[in-house]
């Protein structure tokens, strides 16, 4: 069967539901605090358990992605996050909710990887280009509607978010009946799973690619986790206030992420993800200096303009460099990074929070993007003078289909 825009469409709303699945609930964190009889700090572990386990689940499924059929994997990881989110919607003990928030991490290492697992099977360079971006927009939309649908829905009660979760259901369905397979067969006879991901990591390119990834997503949380608090507590904004706010960030991502292509062109992709990390670094340190909604608007639009420089050309980067025979156990690494940034964040800024207050939170964690801002751009000519840079750049002039 031959690889049609309608599939494409299909690992595009796969991509969308998985990153909604962690922004869906930051704005109404604080709205779960009374219900669940708990504290702020606590109720950040609804992220980061379900943010470490789809950590430690992309790195099982990259044990057997590059030899399983891909459908085989995506479709139960679809049903996975379907039914958790339903059974969360008729929990009401923090506990529990912990517990299905740790299965449906199962379901979104699936989601993450196969997508860009899909397009790296089919599109060959600069297509794949052009079909990642439209994968970072689908990650923006979802980065957009996610806090905003998740706000809304706490309007008629702290658990109806988690019926979002259930879309995923007839989606399962649609692929399973329509998504054909990508996966080309080889002989895997010495195949070692994510071992041979692993190994791949020795490349210095590769390995801090997979760094980047981390960065971007401990940056990105640290936002969605404690600006919600920080909206409430200093200027009294509802949980609907702060996914409104929220999603500004995700509508300048969807700007941003159609104009990677053209700067590729013109530029280096390392020198993009730098300008990135430098404009989420500058956003978030300001935050903790921003006393007016308007200020924090401003802030949310730049840090949403970083985050799609830096996360699109990310992606586009590690399906460019990974070698083929280890593609899908690099991948999944990648992701695995990603959502141990997402875990992490919150625990290791919830311990900052707990000994100091908000405006240090958004310090530290803008420093921290200005740092990997300065050493991404100090490494730019061991990426450009690799030679697959040349040619990435030299595909990237060539006209993308539309």
């Amino acid at each position: 069967m031959q690889f049609k825009n309608t599939h494409l469409l299909i690992l595009c709303i796969t991509a969308c539901f998985a990153m909604a699945g962690g922004s869906l609930l930051t704005p109404v964190l604080p709205d779960m605090v009374e219900p669940l009889k708990t504290t702020s700090h606590e109720v950040g572990l609804l992220i980061s358990t379900y943010a470490i386990s789809t950590a430690i689940f992309a790195l099982v499924i990259g044990h057997f992605i590059d030899r399983v059929n891909r459908k085989k994997i995506l479709v139960p990881c679809l049903v996975i996050y379907g039914l958790t989110g339903l059974v969360s919607f008729f929990t009401s003990d923090l506990q529990s909710l912990l517990i299905l928030r740790f299965i449906q991490g199962i379901g979104v290492a699936g989601m993450t990887s196969l997508p860009m697992l899909v397009i790296a099977d089919v599109y060959k360079d600069h297509k794949s280009l052009y079909a990642m971006n439209k994968i970072s927009m689908a990650l923006a939309i979802g980065s957009v509607s996610a806090p905003l649908i998740g706000g809304g829905l706490a309007n008629l009660g702290w658990n109806y978010p988690f019926l979002f979760y259930v879309l995923s259901l007839p989606l399962a369905f649609v692929a399973m009946a329509f998504l054909p397979e990508t996966r080309v067969q080889r002989d895997n006879k010495n195949h070692k799973g994510i071992l041979n991901g692993l190994t791949a990591l020795k490349e210095l390119r590769i390995l801090y690619t997979v760094f980047l990834s981390f960065a971007v997503f401990f940056i990105l949380f640290s936002v969605l986790t404690y600006v919600p608090f920080m909206l409430q507590n200093v200027l009294g904004y509802t949980a609907k206030g702060a996914g409104i706010i929220l999603a500004f960030q995700g509508i300048a991502v969807m700007l941003v992420v159609p104009r990677v292509k053209t700067l590729a062109s013109k530029h280096s992709t390392i020198l993009i993800i730098a300008t990135g990390f430098a404009l989420d670094g500058l956003a978030i340190f300001s935050i903790s200096f921003a006393y007016s909604i308007v200020a924090v608007f401003l802030l949310i639009l730049i840090f949403g303009a970083g985050f799609g420089l830096a996360q699109a050309a990310i992606d586009a980067q590690i399906v460019q460099i990974a070698p083929s025979e280890s593609k899908g156990g690099v991948l999944c690494i990648h992701n695995t990074m990603k959502y141990i940034g997402q875990c992490l964040s919150p625990i290791v800024l919830g311990i900052v929070l707990l000994y100091f207050d908000l405006d240090t939170v958004f310090m530290l964690s803008g420093s921290f993007g200005l740092l990997v801002a300065l050493i991404t751009y100090s490494m730019k000519n061991i990426f450009e003078n690799s030679g697959d840079e040349h040619i990435k750049e030299k595909e990237t002039k060539i006209s993308l289909p539309h």
